[in-house]
């Protein structure tokens, strides 16, 4: 393994030796893998570390404050070091950061099933920077106690950068902004107990029936109507993935099919790596849920809660008794 060491003396709020960071990266694209080392290396990374795929099969490798790995293709051994690397994430809680192809989507997610990685797809080198310099900002977080007022001031610097470079991106949110907001955006008001009540005290003392889920070619109809809006508009107008992704899983939930993680990216109506995002941001919330698949490890698929289904079946039990419109 070679341990290369990157210094940048033009950046004035570079790590400080008593916050110095180090990076294990593993890349099957020597422009990416360059491309890594002198962006980690800018937002304050003192040493990274160049995997190799034999290292990470025979579990002979370290790693620093934060893991990075780009595939071009999701090969067998490219998904061997996938779920080798997410495993020690998540046993070290280390940071790990993947970029992978919008095709190897799928068995991307399956392997990397234990750490919840910050997954990329099909992202450009600038994508790939502000995902580093986040994970960079979580693993001083994690420190910050450890931290002098110094190195404190540095932290706050590299967050900064980091959103200032977010801003610059196309087709970038203030999703990372609000996600600590994540609980409260996603909050439930659909169970029993906090549905409103009608007529007198004796009704309101009766137990509701929980109502079903709606009809799923009613579903269907909301969903063409919503993505009929981005032929004339534009979608940006009405940009709403985690409702489409609700509507996309109530459906399939009463139709009894499984949605894959790529078809659901789809359904958000938003780029891959930014319906991830949200995906991650429900499950944290309790709205969705992953589900393995019995017969290929290799493969995963999302589905509604519990909770999230009886929110759903509450809400258009809710709409039919309105005259307000669909969507």
């Amino acid at each position: 393994m070679t341990e290369t060491t990157h210094e940048d003396p033009s950046a004035n709020w570079h790590v400080g030796a008593r916050s110095s960071s180090n990076a294990a990266i593993l890349c099957d694209n020597p422009l990416v893998c360059s491309e890594t080392i002198e962006d980690l290396a800018n937002i304050g990374c003192e040493q990274v570390h160049s995997l190799s795929l034999k290292q990470t099969s025979d579990k002979t490798f370290s790693t620093g404050d934060l893991i990075f790995a780009h595939f071009s293709r999701c090969t067998e051994p490219a998904l061997s070091a996938i779920e080798a690397l997410d495993a020690t994430a998540a046993k070290a809680g280390k940071e790990f950061v993947l970029s992978i192809s919008a095709t190897d989507l799928d068995v991307a997610f399956a392997a990397a099933s234990r750490s919840d990685p910050h997954i990329l797809v099909a992202a450009s080198r600038a994508e790939r920077l502000v995902a580093l310099g986040a994970a960079l900002t979580e693993t001083y977080s994690s420190r910050v106690r450890e931290l002098s007022p110094d190195d404190r001031k540095t932290l706050i610097r590299l967050s900064e950068q980091v959103s200032a470079i977010a801003k610059r991106l196309d087709g970038v949110t203030g999703l990372e902004a609000n996600s600590g907001q994540a609980t409260s955006a996603f909050s439930f008001t659909g169970s029993s107990s906090a549905q409103p009540t009608r007529g007198s005290p004796t009704e309101r003392l009766v137990r509701k029936v929980k109502p079903a889920l709606p009809d799923p070619r009613l579903v269907r109809k909301i969903i063409q109507q919503r993505q009929l809006r981005a032929r004339f508009f534009d979608g940006d107008l009405f940009g709403d993935p985690a409702w489409d992704m609700l509507l996309d899983l109530t459906a399939a939930r009463v139709e009894h099919v499984r949605v894959s993680v790529t078809s659901l990216c789809i359904a958000s109506g938003v780029p891959p790596t930014t319906a991830l995002r949200w995906i991650s941001q429900m499950t944290d919330a309790g709205l969705l849920e992953r589900l393995e698949d019995e017969t290929d490890r290799r493969r995963a698929f999302m589905q509604l809660t519990e909770k999230a289904a009886d929110a759903m079946a509450y809400y258009f039990d809710a709409l039919g008794r309105t005259d307000l419109p669909l969507g």
